[in-house]
């Protein structure tokens, strides 16, 4: 009975792996990690405290009836018995497959779990619009607790941790479709008036200062870009602009609070609501971010990004970043 609900419990996990992969659900790897966690623990605790005591008696038999009939056979003058115990008492204390693939795992599930859902969860850069501070094929290190401690799956904030400040490149959870995550920078704080026009960025009615630095090449356009350097927080950080590209924001969305946004010909002007943020890419002219779909809710914090742990094109990208 137990080896046929755990095959049906390892089919279920394999068959929703399958169908993420395949694109047929929309796949949530926090989700899945946690109903793993528990699984494979109530299996360890069973294993703990029910099966590896049965085994462990059940071999403590097979040797005592293995001495008995020893020396009831030397009684008899026979000193040579076939079979060998210890080689039994191995298969015996041995854990089933369907232990093996439960609770033998649940030391790494458990291990995997505390560290992605408290401490640090890696990421991969998919697209451009974080160029040129991120580049596309990026792995990068998220810090977790850095906004305060967040219980996986639902997100709930149970620490108070560090706000977020002006210039941090944040994790978060994409607000019109929360299941994806996104990285971008924080650019407005709750409260903040950003207005972006004629690709100038003011806070609060200041604005922005920046650097020209020498132009950017990307080598997947195979073209240069223009670059400046900007100074939003602590650390100044390089942006890119397209002299080609219009300061009109074409395509925005409807959204919650886009009442406090007002778009015209020279780009939008947001006032940033109470417990959100507003979020732009480095690269400007190319990020789908807060200019189009509105403030991300505190709710949705997921990290802060720090560093690149690796780049298999470009080993000189390993590092920390602003």
């Amino acid at each position: 009975m137990i080896q046929t609900l755990t095959s049906l419990i390892l089919a279920a996990f394999a068959a929703y792996i399958g169908a993420w992969y395949l694109g047929k659900v929309e796949g949530n790897f926090a989700l899945l990690l946690f109903l793993a966690t528990i699984v494979t623990g109530v299996y360890w605790l069973a294993e703990r405290y029910y099966f590896l005591p049965q085994r462990q008696q059940a071999a403590a038999r097979l040797e005592l009836d293995a001495r008995q009939r020893h020396q009831e056979l030397l009684k008899l003058g026979i000193d040579q018995v076939d079979g060998n115990v210890l080689q039994a008492k191995a298969k015996i204390l041995a854990q089933p497959w369907w232990l093996d693939w439960t609770a033998g795992l649940f030391p790494v599930i458990i291990a995997v779990f505390i560290l992605r859902s408290f401490l640090f969860e890696p990421f991969k850069i998919p697209s451009g619009s974080m160029i040129p501070t991120l580049l596309v094929g990026d792995l990068i290190v998220v810090n977790k607790f850095h906004y305060g401690l967040r219980l996986p799956v639902i997100n709930k904030k149970i620490t108070e941790g560090t706000a977020p400040q002006r210039g941090d490149v944040m994790v978060f959870r994409y607000p019109p479709k929360p299941s994806l995550d996104y990285i971008k920078r924080v650019v407005g704080l709750p409260g903040d008036e950003v207005a972006y026009l004629n690709k100038r960025l003011t806070i609060n009615g200041k604005a922005i200062e920046t650097q020209d630095v020498p132009d950017f090449f990307d080598e997947d356009a195979m073209r240069y870009f223009k670059q400046l350097e900007e100074s939003l927080g602590d650390s100044p950080h390089r942006l890119l602009n397209d002299d080609t590209h219009p300061a009109y924001i074409s395509g925005a969305h409807e959204f919650e609070s886009n009442k406090n946004c007002r778009y015209s010909i020279e780009g939008v002007v947001c006032k940033v609501p109470t417990g959100h943020y507003f979020m732009m890419g480095d690269n400007r002219d190319n990020s789908l971010d807060s200019r189009y779909w509105g403030f991300v809710p505190d709710q949705n914090i997921v990290g802060k990004a720090f560093f690149v742990w690796m780049n298999f094109g470009n080993l000189k990208r390993i590092g920390p970043f602003n």
